[in-house]
């Protein structure tokens, strides 16, 4: 897994709620297969921006809630459920 800095995008002064990476980058930073991130979006875990209705877009906080996702599913052994479940606490405080 990258470094938590690899994730920050203050060096080049990007919005975090800005959609600017692609479905494949964003693969390979937060080390989950498409086919994954296509499934937590229909599951609405992440629910990414559309460019012409197609392209998914995920912006830097994205990035960071698919972090968190990962190590649930794969280090916690968290199901879906209980990920959602956890996500809203999380946002809910």
């Amino acid at each position: 897994m990258r470094p938590e800095g690899a994730l920050e995008a203050a060096a080049f002064d990007i919005d975090p709620q800005e959609p600017v990476y692609v479905i494949g980058v964003v693969s390979e930073l937060v080390q989950i297969p498409i086919w994954t991130l296509r499934a937590l979006d229909r599951e609405g875990i992440v629910r990414p921006k559309r460019r012409s209705g197609h392209a998914r877009l995920y912006c830097l906080n994205d990035l960071r809630v698919l972090r968190r996702v990962r190590n649930l599913l794969m280090e916690e052994g968290v199901n879906l459920d209980g990920v959602r479940v956890i996500l809203r606490m999380q946002v809910g405080g």
